[in-house]
């Protein structure tokens, strides 16, 4: 099945232009996605749901490239998405099309490019990390509670000196991040052996 998308940057603006020519172009009227939305903004709900909407062996028409792309980083990850969904794209005023040996070649080129971003951001990621535990610090979030205070706030569990709650609040976290420290077999284990002798 073909589905359409039109973009115009502004409500003020019409898509008359592009609605003709994917009508032209095969596309049912009810399979046309217009937004009224500038190409750099993320939301655009009209692609979005077309994008739910496409299955395998559908084709994506529009106009031009910069219709259905933000951004050239944008094209590749789109390209490379369609083409492992199993989807077609035509941009008919580009000549575009990956029904045709040169369309596929250039599908075949947007999913490397994805490849080679994806492989960027992990070196680039690796790299920050690396130099980050050369300088001493290690990734990840800070724990909330210092090794002092997690010895302290077990020995207040393990003596039922202080409820989970007041242990949080003596430490101002949250009382998830008690829990989160605790090891309560201790607490468990003399529980059930009070238990056994009553």
């Amino acid at each position: 099945m073909d589905f359409g998308y039109a973009r115009v940057s502004t409500a003020d603006q019409n898509p008359d232009h592009q609605i003709d020519a994917l009508l032209r172009a095969g596309v049912a009227e009810q399979n046309i996605h217009t937004d009224y939305a500038s190409g750099a903004k993320a939301s655009r709900p009209e692609f979005d749901i077309l994008l739910k909407r496409m299955r395998e062996g559908d084709t994506l028409k529009a106009t031009r490239l910069d219709r259905i792309s933000r951004s050239l980083l944008h094209l590749v990850m789109l390209g490379a998405d369609l083409k492992e969904r199993g989807i077609g794209l035509h941009v008919i005023e580009q000549g575009i099309d990956s029904g045709t040996a040169e369309g596929r070649a250039m599908f075949g080129m947007l999913g490397v490019m994805a490849e080679l971003q994806r492989e960027l951001i992990l070196a680039n990621t690796m790299d920050g990390l690396a130099a980050a535990r050369a300088r001493g610090r290690v990734g990840g979030r800070r724990p909330k509670l210092t090794e002092p205070q997690i010895v302290i706030a077990q020995e207040l569990y393990d003596k039922r000196e202080k409820t989970v709650q007041q242990i949080a609040d003596l430490f101002g976290v949250p009382r998830t991040t008690v829990y989160g420290h605790l090891d309560r077999s201790t607490g468990n284990a003399r529980k059930q052996k009070r238990d056994s002798q009553s």
